[in-house]
């Protein structure tokens, strides 16, 4: 018996309908030998399994040109591993063959099945029969890119071999709490399974986990999908091994993109820098929206001086993406790069595509040294030396907690060859520079580390012979006023702990009052200094 399965839907709401004015003819990946056709303009319907026999017809999505593009590049990334072709272009899929192919119907045709996102039948894609699968568009947000790619992805899910895959307490076996397995987690890492309900959640994929039949009923999505369906993985792009064979990446400047088809694929790629310099790279996942939106790919990178010494594993859990920026020495270094887990799933569906991108070899900045030490027993004063062929940018003073972790602390000028800074903590307190030039490329300097006392005989530290701007070192959250000498208010407002800025590019030379009131939440005491400003 034919088993028919559907996604239900979480909201149902007809709201409005949008018009593709064309249907953009997109390829996942032409030279496939399998095909899975996403049909946005509408088709007659001419099954024995669908309608009870009866010929019906089906209206058009009613998606415009971006919404369609957007789902069809979420499908695409979930059968990226694989050697199959996702296409829009219905002659694409008329010349496939008949046992490797599949249309689903995207429409707003939906009445006659109610109360569901989409339907299809298990195992019907090698059926050879051309018997479609279909997601109810009009049901899906309504219009939604991302309910929709989900929703197709999840339906020739179902036509490829696989069942739904479901949520169990520990306790209980026999009876999931979850029929489609919302998954887990926010953000960039909140994930949930393809065969479950992934549309509440960034990151989707293909699992091994359990199905509606008990907990131990477990469905391997990856093992069923390439092995029961005339089509497997794609061939490999990048080897793992760390020799004369592996992939240079050229250049100062390089781009190159990659595949990680399987969860034991490694791609390797190596680089020489013929002279001590800074190494920037970032690894990121192939995304629909930017902010890693849509991606299956949690990326991981492996950095080798030489192919048997590791340096440093990249793997930060709660980022799909990965950076380094680093300093070298001069010599051949090694790149693995893979797919990883975080903190919400394992690795097993962690496929997909990815750009690496960077710079290699030596930087019109060649040295950035920064000095300091602690003055008056509680201030932090910088200064700092830079070497470089092209004229500086800009000039970012960074600072950590731990050495690791920087975050910006304030921009200087590029002229700058010092700053002093009161941090108002009894530790520790590491900074960098961070230097760009005018062809933006950028350089860290060295991390220093200065003790913090945590004694400061005001509240705040303010710049009083100003330019074009008041800085405020805050050591907690204030409120203000910007006075003239007559003592009427020009300005008021409030800030936060750290550094401030307070502009006065366009106010007249002259002398200026601020007063400043620390607001103490612990205490309910309020701390008020006033300072003259004279503006040059």
């Amino acid at each position: 018996m034919k088993k028919f399965f559907t996604l239900l839907i979480l909201t149902t709401a007809l709201l409005f309908s949008n018009t593709a004015f064309s249907i953009p003819k997109l390829n996942s990946y032409p030279t496939a030998i399998a095909t899975l056709f996403l049909d946005f303009d509408g088709h007659n319907v001419q099954s024995s399994v669908w309608n009870s026999g009866m010929p019906f017809n089906c209206a058009a999505s009613g998606m415009t040109d971006p919404q369609i593009t957007e789902a069809f590049y979420r499908v695409a990334e979930d059968y990226r591993p694989f050697n199959i072709n996702i296409t829009t272009d219905s002659t694409v899929f008329l010349a496939a063959p008949l046992n490797r192919r599949m249309r689903i119907i995207i429409t707003t045709t939906s009445s006659w099945s109610p109360g569901v996102g989409g339907v299809a039948f298990i195992g019907s894609f090698n059926w050879g029969d051309d018997t479609p699968a279909f997601v109810f568009s009009d049901r899906l947000g309504p219009y939604s890119p991302k309910m929709i790619g989900e929703c197709i992805s999840h339906e020739s899910g179902h036509t490829v071999g696989l069942s739904h895959q479901s949520k169990y307490t520990e306790t209980n076996c026999y009876s999931p709490i979850e029929q489609y397995n919302s998954g887990i987690g926010t953000g960039e890492t909140g994930w949930a399974p393809i065969m479950g309900n992934s549309y509440n959640r960034n990151m989707s994929n293909w699992n091994n986990g359990p199905t509606p039949y008990g907990c131990n009923s477990v469905q391997d999505n990856l093992s069923i999908i390439a092995s029961q369906n005339g089509f497997g993985y794609r061939t490999d792009d990048y080897a793992e091994a760390l020799n004369t064979s592996t992939h240079t990446l050229q250049g100062n400047n390089f781009n190159v993109n990659g595949i990680i088809t399987t969860n034991t694929d490694k791609d390797a790629f190596t680089f020489t820098l013929p002279a001590n310099s800074n190494f920037i790279l970032s690894v990121i996942p192939f995304n629909v929206q930017g902010n890693w939106i849509g991606a299956n790919l949690d990326t991981r990178i492996e950095l080798y001086s030489s192919p048997t010494t590791l340096i440093r594993d990249y793997n930060p859990l709660g980022s799909l993406s990965v950076s380094i920026d680093t300093i070298l020495n001069a010599g051949t270094y090694y790149l693995k790069i893979y797919g990883t887990g975080n903190s919400n799933i394992g690795a097993y569906g962690s496929l997909g595509a990815y750009t690496i991108s960077g710079n290699l070899g030596s930087l019109p900045i060649h040295d950035v040294h920064l000095g300091g030490t602690v003055i008056d027993k509680n201030r932090h004063s910088l200064n700092w030396r830079i070497i470089a062929d092209e004229p500086i940018k800009t000039i970012e003073v960074e600072t950590s907690g731990d050495g690791s972790n920087f975050k910006a602390l304030t921009t200087v000028t590029p002229s700058a060859t010092k700053f002093s800074y009161q941090p108002f903590t009894g530790t520790t307190v590491f900074y960098r520079l961070k230097v760009t030039s005018e062809i933006n490329q950028t350089v860290y300097s060295n991390t220093i580390a200065l003790k913090g006392t945590g004694i400061a005989e005001k509240p705040f530290n303010v710049s009083t012979l100003v330019q074009n701007e008041i800085i405020i070192n805050a050591s907690g959250s204030y409120r203000y006023q910007l006075l003239d000498m007559n003592g009427s208010k020009l300005a008021s407002g409030s800030g936060l702990p750290g550094i401030n800025r307070l502009g006065m590019a366009n106010r007249s030379k002259g002398m200026y009052i601020i007063q400043l009131i620390n607001n103490d939440p612990s205490t309910g005491n309020n701390t008020q200094q006033t300072e003259r400003i004279i503006k040059q």
